[in-house]
């Protein structure tokens, strides 16, 4: 079973160092502040470099890349893999990936998309990008970090770019559905009768998501399933119940306007698909 070091022992990278033990993998752990691995079955190194001396495999998740950067000992990990799934931008991570190759170091770039509970099992999904070749070598190892794992491409900035693409669904999502409470209060609906019908309503998201890739990927918007006209329409309407009631309309003003956009430039008969080739 490969060896493999953990830097980093916040909820997330204990979580991370606990699933390799599970799995049988002898872990060694790090923290810049001690007392971190208590019920890690992993041995505890006195420095950063040392950790990274014990294994051919080093994981890192800590706050940031910043955070990262600073405890990388550059000379002990030569000739080792590091894989950070600390998180950040597609640019941070282009350049942690070269500043990797200059030093002779193996890399890939991951995210981890699931809860502490969830590392180790069915339900944690984790992206990994970087050399195909490194990737293998040590797919079975961090595999113990869930069911769920995802090569996406040898560029090493792919998987933050899916990362910060599907957290871009996630947050301009989540702020509908807090503005629809807010809309629903003002108008005497409460939360918990309105909820259901939320609910139902995104029944068909997955098969809209469906259409608009197939839309987006043959660059072809077609608008029999609705036009970015009519949407438009629709948009207005509710921004006048939103705005009746004094609540803030950025968000949905902001789609409004990229919609008039699509329509100044003559597309309004097209599908609403043709918003993401503007």
């Amino acid at each position: 079973m490969t060896t493999v070091t953990v830097l980093g022992l916040g909820p997330m990278g204990h979580a991370l160092a606990a699933a390799f033990a599970a799995a049988d993998h002898p872990t060694t752990v790090w923290n810049r502040t001690p007392g971190k691995e208590n019920g890690l079955d992993a041995t505890v190194a006195a420095t950063a470099a040392d950790a990274i001396s014990a294994s051919p495999l080093v994981i890192v998740c800590v706050r940031d890349y910043a955070a990262a950067e600073s405890i990388l000992d550059a000379e002990a990990l030569k000739g080792r893999t590091l894989v950070n799934l600390s998180g950040g931008s597609p640019e941070q991570a282009r350049a942690m990936a070269d500043w990797a190759a200059g030093h002779g170091i193996d890399y890939l770039d991951g995210v981890v998309m699931a809860t502490t509970d969830a590392i180790g099992g069915p339900d944690a999904a984790l992206f990994f990008s970087g050399p195909a070749g490194v990737y293998e070598a040590h797919r079975s190892t961090l595999a113990a970090l869930g069911e769920n794992t995802h090569y996406v491409g040898e560029f090493p900035g792919q998987a933050a770019a899916f990362d910060a693409s599907l957290q871009d669904m996630l947050w301009t999502s989540m702020s509908g559905v807090v503005h629809m409470f807010a809309l629903a209060k003002a108008e005497n609906i409460a939360a918990a009768d309105i909820a259901g019908h939320a609910k139902a309503l995104l029944g068909f998201f997955p098969d809209m998501i469906d259409l608009l890739a197939g839309q987006v990927g043959a660059d072809s918007y077609p608008g029999d399933h609705g036009t970015i006209d009519s949407a438009a329409a629709t948009m207005d309407h509710i921004l006048d119940a939103i705005r009746a009631r004094g609540l803030d309309n950025g968000v949905l003003s902001a789609a409004r306007a990229e919609a008039q956009r699509a329509i100044d430039a003559g597309h309004g008969e097209d599908g609403f698909g043709r918003l993401a080739a503007l």
